[in-house]
């Protein structure tokens, strides 16, 4: 009978977790989407060059990289310290923005819109060292509340509401930009810092009924996974492969980031209005809400790696019909493929990861995987998009349309070199396994 009354509290304190969880998702990618869907342009209007509007992401992710790796991950593992680290990091970076808000302003009144650039960049670089606690925190909550047989399922329906999410976050953008007078003004910030403080509130919350969930027994993955290797060595070394893998094609993938919002609003291109660059983004998030829902589940019924596969090569195709289309819908839907490859590989890459990873480690190697997903918000474009387009436009004299196209070509290029690299660590050899097994 007291079985039974603790089995019923688990089960309504895991119902409560994932309602609270799954809204604070959807506030997380609604912010994202307000805040991050023009910024490149704001940051381009205030400072000039592609490189410069990739810096902003680029140290954004060299900063959360070095406070995951560090030290939230290790203090995540250490002290089992989940809901703590995401408020304590959403409740930072709510007062954060405000102060680099009016700290920008200051310069844009002083007439200086490139340091009022710089100030954003730097300031939310600094931020992001300490936030990136939410992050191994989000990372590490949701690997350890999913089991092996619903972990892609979970996890799916969780990006699906974070698209949800973003493409509301989108469609508000469209609006509140406003050729740059919503950053200018502070209203896009403001309403970022709200969003922020809710998030924390609600995992405040979330945080008494996670403890009962987390007792919950969970089923061993060896027993379910009977080709892996079970040493700790072959365990580091395939999520190193996996992780390098995954570095080539977040590189390849994500140099085009700035320049596809760039592209889109060139006058010899669609020469999109902030409308239809809103409806585009859209067409990407919607791309992005079926694939998450389909990936997780495909990914427990199929096999992660079949999955992984599909999603990389969707990623190494798309861009090159970004130069071949010359309407706003037809954009759309191009680049709703493209979002239906990266949240596939957003939703089963955390799958992946997460059944590689010991349960000891989950900080330290979450950690390590958010390191190399935060590539695609500006170290890709910093390292090789902004650079090789600025090149070709300022010393070879390209246009920047052709320039730009140029970039489309090469980001294909190094997707297909990744996938190469993935398929033969976990699909070719593991063929070769089974085949074994079978003689």
């Amino acid at each position: 009978m007291e079985d039974a009354k603790s089995d019923a509290a688990i089960t309504r304190a895991s119902k409560r977790v994932f309602f609270n969880m799954s809204v604070f998702e959807f506030l997380t990618f609604l912010r994202r989407g307000v805040f991050y869907t023009f910024m490149i342009n704001y940051l381009f209007i205030l400072m000039g060059t592609v490189t410069s509007t990739a810096a902003l992401g680029t140290f954004n992710a060299i900063a959360s990289s070095l406070g995951q790796n560090l030290l939230w991950g290790r203090i995540s593992d250490r002290l089992k310290l989940r809901t703590t680290l995401i408020i304590a990091g959403e409740t930072i970076a709510a007062s954060a923005y405000i102060v680099v808000f009016f700290v920008h302003r200051i310069f844009i009144n002083a007439g200086n819109n490139f340091y009022a650039g710089l100030t954003i960049i730097i300031g939310l670089s600094c931020l992001e060292f300490f936030w990136s606690m939410s992050d191994v925190g989000w990372a590490a909550l949701l690997t350890d509340i999913t089991s092996y047989e619903t972990r892609g399922k979970v996890i799916g329906a969780m990006n699906f509401i974070a698209s949800l999410g973003r493409t509301a976050g989108i469609l508000f953008a469209g609006f509140l930009y406003n050729d740059g007078q919503g950053f200018m003004n502070g209203t896009i910030f403001y309403i970022v810092t709200i969003l922020l403080f809710i998030g924390a509130a609600l995992m405040a919350i979330t945080s008494r009924s996670v403890k009962t969930n987390l007792n919950v027994p969970r089923q061993p993955l060896e027993n379910n996974y009977k080709i892996r290797p079970s040493g700790t060595g072959s365990t580091n070394r395939s999520y190193a492969s996996f992780l390098i893998s995954l570095i080539v094609i977040i590189l390849g993938a994500a140099s085009i980031n700035q320049i596809f919002l760039l592209f889109i609003n060139l006058k010899d291109g669609l020469n999109a209005t902030d409308p239809q660059m809103s409806l585009i983004l859209t067409a990407w998030a919607i791309g992005g809400m079926i694939a998450s829902l389909a990936a997780g589940r495909f990914a427990d019924q199929i096999g992660r790696t079949r999955v992984l596969l599909a999603g990389f090569t969707v990623a190494a195709i798309t861009p090159l019909f970004y130069s071949l289309t010359s309407d706003v819908l037809s954009m759309a839907l191009i680049y709703g493929l493209n979002g239906v490859s990266f949240w596939t590989i957003q939703t089963v890459g955390l799958v992946f990861a997460g059944d590689l990873i010991p349960k000891e480690k989950r900080g330290r190697f979450l950690g390590a995987y958010n390191a190399v997903m935060a590539l695609s918000w500006g170290p890709a474009g910093i390292l090789i998009g902004g650079p090789l387009a600025d090149i070709q436009v300022e010393r070879l004299h390209l246009t920047p349309y052709a320039a730009y196209v140029n970039m489309f070509y090469v980001s294909s290029v190094i997707v297909a070199v990744g996938t190469f690299l993935f398929a033969v660590r976990f699909a070719i050899r593991k063929n070769r396994q089974i085949l074994k097994l079978q003689d």
